[in-house]
């Protein structure tokens, strides 16, 4: 099993008054609750974790991309890439991942992504989203084109990253007459292309025809059980058997001496994320036009619903949401997540919403000192 460390770099210093009168943490939560002075401070403290992950033995590091909230400061993980490709020589770097659609032209992410290969000697993962429907909000966006931009987007920088240039393109979102990345990535074909999600059934048909490795996100263990078997029957489709590098686990993970002694620690930095840094109105998440009606009638059917603010810490405990405790707990919870679900990526969230920094780093040290070793043969 491969280990990779995913930071979101939240903004935790909401005022007093934030459960009472604002109803989101996304697009329209002034940003005059920012402070600068305080997240130059952060900025350095979460890259600091980072590359602490490095130094423990993470495989990888991990950062993302999301717009105008307070829940993941980074609108542009490729700069927090490049930081991290300078302050770091082993670990691989995933962006997971640009949202592709939300870019007024792919071919920036071509050049950037290459750069990044480049620069870090071949370490660069590139994820690629779609972006929360909240994002289109932010960009005044019709998320009704953002599947076709995202597939189009997605042709364009693989060939870009993979063919002599110049060429042209003529797609119906993106036109080019010369298409001629410098510099070119160093990895080859291309970087490594990885696909995270909650669980689309367009997403995973197409991560799988493309052989890409599929991450399942904020989703419960039933829902990853469900979603990892369509994925793998398309596979077969496709004329190929899905190997477990191919499939990624995440979930918010804490470890301290006791289980009670984690939870403690734990439990109102976890509901921080969920009711706050996740607060949002439906419409902000499920824009008209952001879901196929295949998707959106099986999101309505699914028992697994998207408020998490509503969860109690025991029901994410339960459905695989977080997974807290003891070493021996925390070992024991993902070896069998892993002999239920199969996947050989686990994508741990280590630090989480207000989680202050010593503890981050406590909970780092027990993670990869009691708890690596012993799931890294599965």
């Amino acid at each position: 099993m491969d280990f990779y460390y995913f930071h979101l770099m939240p903004w935790p210093y909401l005022p007093e008054d934030f459960d009472e009168n604002h109803r989101s943490a996304w697009v329209t939560f002034s940003n005059q609750h920012y402070d600068p002075e305080r997240g130059h401070a952060l900025y350095n403290r979460y890259l600091d974790e980072l590359e602490y992950a490095e130094a423990l033995g993470w495989d990888g590091i991990c950062v993302n991309e999301h717009h105008q909230n307070t829940y993941g400061t980074m609108p542009a993980p490729n700069l927090m890439a490049a930081a991290l490709a300078r302050r770091t020589s082993r670990a691989k770097i995933a962006i997971l991942g640009n949202g592709l659609p939300l870019r007024d032209h792919p071919l920036r992410v071509a050049e950037e992504i290459a750069m990044l290969d480049v620069m870090s000697g071949g370490r660069i993962i590139s994820g690629f989203v779609r972006g929360l429907g909240a994002e289109y909000h932010s960009f005044s966006m019709s998320p009704a084109f953002s599947r076709e931009r995202f597939l189009e987007a997605h042709d364009l920088i693989v060939r870009a990253w993979t063919e002599p240039g110049p060429f042209p393109f003529d797609g119906k979102h993106y036109r080019l007459r010369y298409v001629n990345v410098w510099p070119r990535p160093l990895q080859k074909p291309h970087p490594p292309i990885w696909i995270p999600s909650q669980g689309s059934a367009e997403t995973a048909e197409w991560a799988a025809r493309h052989r890409y490795p599929y991450l399942m996100v904020y989703s419960a263990l039933a829902v990853i059980k469900r979603v990892f078997g369509e994925y793998r029957a398309h596979c077969e489709r496709f004329g190929y058997t899905c190997p477990p590098s191919q499939l990624g686990w995440m979930a918010l993970t804490y470890v301290a001496e006791t289980d009670r002694r984690a939870r403690e620690e734990a439990e109102s930095h976890i509901m921080w994320l969920f009711r706050r840094g996740l607060k949002m109105p439906l419409e902000f998440l499920f824009p008209p036009g952001y879901m196929t009606l295949p998707s959106m009638l099986r999101q309505l059917a699914a028992k697994d619903k998207t408020d998490h603010g509503k969860r109690t810490f025991e029901e994410m405990q339960e459905q695989g949401y977080v997974v807290v405790g003891s070493p021996e707990t925390v070992v024991e919870r993902i070896r069998e997540a892993h002999e239920e679900l199969g996947f050989g990526i686990f994508t741990g969230l280590h630090h989480f919403g207000t989680l202050p920094h010593d503890l981050t780093v406590r909970n780092m040290e027990l993670f990869a000192r009691e708890v690596m070793p012993k799931l890294r043969p599965l």
